[in-house]
């Protein structure tokens, strides 16, 4: 089988197990009795863990010249801990195993990304048409997932994990590895590049537009609830996101021209800030669960474009660095403030309140990215290296 094929059936089983912890690891915290507070340090907890531990795994897979055994050997470490982490209800104990899986669980996702990248580049195919099944595998994950907690209970939760963790982990090794730079690993090259003007402000303009993305993540399903939903809507919203995904990615390509990023991330961030405006001024579970089908317009424009940025100004042999890099801003620093503050101003001022924060912090990042968008753009440069780079957005 072609190495596109397997990681396009591996996206669809990795990016499930993916939409277990991300989408229901709040509700099932929730269902165990914990307030919206204490589930935003926890999470808030994980993701300050995540800072460290996604560069920390990409410098070493970078160093090791390889993705696939390092993604494996982490996605069997979260399988085990992802198996006591369901079954667990003293804080203590789930304080540690949420950090365990930030640790080992979360920095997957940018080496997956890596993966898809490289290989998507190295086989002269479109990223997007790689990534949907990932998305198409995290909408069909959200259903079950959604009525298997609502007719079993918090437990069925455990048991999907480590179904679908299994499976994940088994078709790894049927996985291509990513092809390795004949370049010269240099840290000047990385330290040049982290200190470049342009890298500071599209790192910045990032964690701007991912923070209230980030709380919509991990309190949609509580904000659903809220408003009187059950465990089947939850999975629905995650459904109608995910679904909406799906056909974004797959026009990409055709959305995200090279050195029109920037762009594309303010269009996106103008999206967002929509998105949660109407939000916040629902009143239905049902108004909320379809307005998540804007997130085919705001997450999928505004993460494909940031990574083709991305790839298009960061030294070819540290990849896997820059990806890590970016997860730190979309999953670490993003999630912690996301976490603790949201959960603490959902107990205070309630649901609706602050999705109308959010819309508020998009609003922001719209402002911010038209400031920043001429001095970070320009256009691609005529080389080989930056046509190669270009491919994940054709």
């Amino acid at each position: 089988m072609m190495p596109v094929h397997v990681l396009r059936i591996y996206n669809f089983v990795y990016f499930s197990l993916f939409a277990i912890f991300l989408s229901f690891l709040p509700v099932y915290l929730s269902s165990i009795g914990l307030t919206k507070t204490e589930i935003g340090l926890l999470i808030g907890l994980g993701g300050f863990v995540g800072m460290v531990a996604q560069p920390m795994w990409g410098i070493i897979s970078d160093r090791l010249r390889t993705v696939k055994k390092v993604l494996l050997l982490l996605i069997l470490l979260s399988v085990i801990v992802g198996a006591v982490l369901f079954q667990s209800q003293q804080l203590m104990l789930l304080s540690g195993l949420v950090v365990l899986m930030y640790l080992f669980f979360m920095p997957t996702d940018p080496l997956m990304e890596s993966l898809n990248v490289q290989i998507s580049q190295q086989q002269g195919v479109a990223f997007g048409s790689i990534r949907m099944f990932g998305a198409l595998g995290y909408a069909v994950a959200s259903m079950i997932v959604g009525y298997a907690g609502e007719v079993g209970g918090r437990m069925s939760y455990v048991y999907l994990f480590v179904g679908y963790g299994t499976l994940t982990l088994l078709l790894g090794f049927l996985l291509p590895d990513a092809p390795v730079s004949a370049k010269v690993m240099r840290q000047s090259d990385l330290k040049a590049f982290l200190k470049a003007r342009k890298t500071l402000l599209f790192f910045a303009l990032i964690l701007i537009i991912s923070v209230p993305h980030r709380m919509n993540d991990i309190f949609i399903g509580l904000y659903v609830e809220h408003l009187g939903g059950s465990t089947v809507q939850v999975g629905y919203s995650w459904t109608v996101m995910t679904a909406a995904e799906v056909l974004f990615f797959a026009l990409s390509g055709k959305l995200i021209k090279p050195g029109r990023e920037m762009a594309v991330i303010t269009l996106a961030a103008g999206c967002y800030a929509i998105r949660f405006l109407l939000s916040g001024l629902a009143s239905t579970p049902e108004a909320v669960v379809w307005l998540q089908i804007m997130q085919g317009v705001s997450f999928v424009l505004f993460y494909g474009a940031a990574i083709q940025f991305l790839y298009r100004i960061i030294p070819e042999e540290w990849k896997a660095t820059g990806q890590t890099l970016l997860a730190v801003l979309f999953f670490g620093i993003s999630g912690v403030v996301g976490s603790t503050a949201g959960g603490w101003l959902f107990d205070r001022i309630g649901g609706e309140k602050v999705y109308l924060l959010m819309s508020a912090m998009a609003f922001a990042g719209v402002m911010f990215s038209l400031a920043v968008w001429r001095t970070v753009e320009e256009k691609p440069d005529s080389g080989t290296e930056s046509r190669i780079k270009s491919k994940i957005g054709e």
